[in-house]
C-alpha cells in the first residue's frame, strides 16, 4: 500500500523543511511513503527547502489558492496509483508524527476518509481567538445540518483519503476545499471518521494565508457551501425558498380577499393583492427551478457514478501493468504545473499529466512525449 503525504505551501520557507522531515517513513500497513509539496507560487525558498528535505516538489507558476494546490496533489497521487493520500499543512500547526493515528481508520478499512478533529475531544481544543473558534463551530454545525450528520471540525487541513474517496472527489473551489470535501463525500455516503488530534491553535510564524481575514474567509467559504448544497440538494434548496415566499403570499392574499368579502371593495388594500400575487409567482418560479434542478441532479449522480467507475477501471488497468514502485529517492523531483492542466474534474481520472517538466540529473528535462512520467533514473 502506497501512501502520499501532500503539503500545500506558500512562502513557508521557515517551517516546510521541518514538516517534511517529520513525516514518518514507516507506518503500519503501508509499504511506501512519499512526501509531495505543492509550492503555490512562493516568492521565497520554500521549494528549495522542501526539495532539500527530501520531498517531491510540484510548482504552480503563480499563486492559485490552497484548493487548487489540493487539486494538483490529488491528480499527482492518482496518476502515481496511490492507495492513500494524507494532506497536512506546511505551517507547523500539525504534528506529522500524528499521521499514523490519522490514517489508521482508513488503513483498517473502517473509513474511506478520516480527518483530524480539533474540537471533538474537549480536552484537545487548541487556544485560538474566540471569533475563530466560534466560526469553526458554526461552520461545522452548518455542514452537519446540511448532510444530516454530526461533525465537530470540518475545516481542519490534516486528512486521509483512500482510493475510493480520491476517485469520488469532484471539487470546484480554488480558494479552499475543506468544507466542500465533507459535503462531496457525505452526500455520496462514504464513511467518514474524525480522529481527535492535538494541534497548535495559532501559527508560530506568519499568519494564515486562508483565514487571515475572518469575514472574507466566511464569505468565500459560505459561497462554496451554498453552491454545493444547491447542486446536491436542489429540491430542498429551492423548495425551502418556495415555502418562504409562499407563506407571506398566502397571508397577503387572505387579507386582500378577506377585506373584499367583508366590505365588497378592494380599496384601499389593492397593494395586498399585488404583493401577494407577486410573491406567489416567485414561489412558483422557485418550485419550477427546484424541479429542474432535481432532474439535473439525477443526471449528475449518474454521470459521477460513470466517472468514478471509469477512473477506477483506468486505475486498475494501470496497476495491473505497472511494475513495483521503487523506494522514494533521496533527491526530489521538481514539477511545474500549468494552470490549464490543474482542474480536479479534468485531471483526477487522467492517466497522465501533460505539459510538465521533469528535470534530469543535469537540470535539463529529458526528451520524451507529453504525458510521459519521469522514470526513477531521471531523478
Amino acid at each position: 500500500m502506497n501512501l502520499f503525504v501532500t503539503i500545500p505551501a506558500l512562502n513557508e520557507r521557515i517551517t516546510i523543511g521541518q514538516v517534511v522531515r517529520g513525516v514518518p517513513r514507516e507506518i503500519p500497513g503501508v509499504a511506501r511513503v512519499e512526501v509531495v509539496v505543492v509550492d503555490d507560487g512562493s516568492t521565497d525558498d520554500t521549494a528549495a527547502e522542501a526539495a532539500a528535505a527530501g520531498a517531491t516538489v510540484l510548482t504552480h507558476p503563480e499563486t492559485r489558492g490552497v484548493g487548487a494546490a489540493f487539486h494538483t496533489a490529488l491528480s499527482y497521487v492518482i496518476e502515481r496509483r496511490g492507495d492513500l493520500l494524507v494532506s497536512i499543512d506546511a505551517d507547523g500547526q500539525f504534528n506529522p508524527a500524528d499521521i499514523p493515528a490519522l490514517a489508521e481508520p482508513v488503513i483498517a478499512g473502517r473509513a474511506d476518509f478520516s480527518t483530524a478533529s480539533r474540537f471533538k475531544d474537549p480536552q484537545l481544543v487548541p487556544e485560538m481567538p474566540a471569533v475563530k473558534l466560534w466560526g469553526n463551530r458554526m461552520m461545522s454545525r452548518l455542514v452537519s445540518r446540511l448532510t444530516n450528520g454530526r461533525y465537530y471540525d470540518v475545516s481542519c487541513g490534516m486528512r486521509c483519503y483512500n482510493r475510493r474517496a480520491m476517485l469520488n472527489l469532484n471539487l470546484m473551489g480554488a480558494f479552499t476545499y475543506t468544507q466542500e470535501v465533507f459535503l462531496n463525500l457525505a452526500f455520496k455516503r462514504l464513511r467518514i471518521e474524525e480522529v481527535p488530534t492535538r494541534v497548535r491553535g495559532q501559527r508560530e510564524f506568519g499568519e494564515s494565508r486562508v483565514a487571515s481575514n475572518i469575514l472574507g474567509y466566511a464569505l468565500k467559504t459560505s459561497r462554496i457551501i451554498f453552491r454545493a448544497y444547491r447542486d446536491y440538494k436542489p429540491m430542498r434548496f429551492f423548495g425551502g425558498m418556495c415555502l418562504w415566499l409562499l407563506a407571506p403570499a398566502v397571508l397577503l392574499e387572505i387579507g386582500f380577499f378577506g377585506h373584499y368579502l367583508w366590505t365588497g371593495h378592494f380599496t384601499p388594500y389593492k397593494f395586498l393583492g399585488f404583493g401577494g400575487g407577486g410573491l406567489l409567482i416567485l414561489s412558483l418560479i422557485a418550485l419550477h427551478m427546484g424541479l429542474i434542478g432535481d432532474m439535473l441532479n439525477r443526471h449528475r449522480v449518474y454521470l459521477e457514478e460513470l466517472l468514478y467507475r471509469q477512473r477506477e477501471s483506468a486505475w486498475r488497468e494501470s496497476s495491473a501493468v505497472a511494475t513495483t514502485l521503487p523506494p522514494a529517492p533521496v533527491e526530489s523531483t521538481a514539477v511545474e504545473v500549468h494552470p490549464a492542466h490543474s482542474s480536479a474534474s479534468e485531471q483526477a481520472g487522467a492517466a497522465s499529466m501533460a505539459d510538465m517538466s521533469f528535470p534530469g540529473p543535469a537540470g535539463a528535462p529529458p526528451s520524451r512525449s507529453p504525458g510521459q512520467v519521469a522514470s526513477p533514473a531521471h531523478r
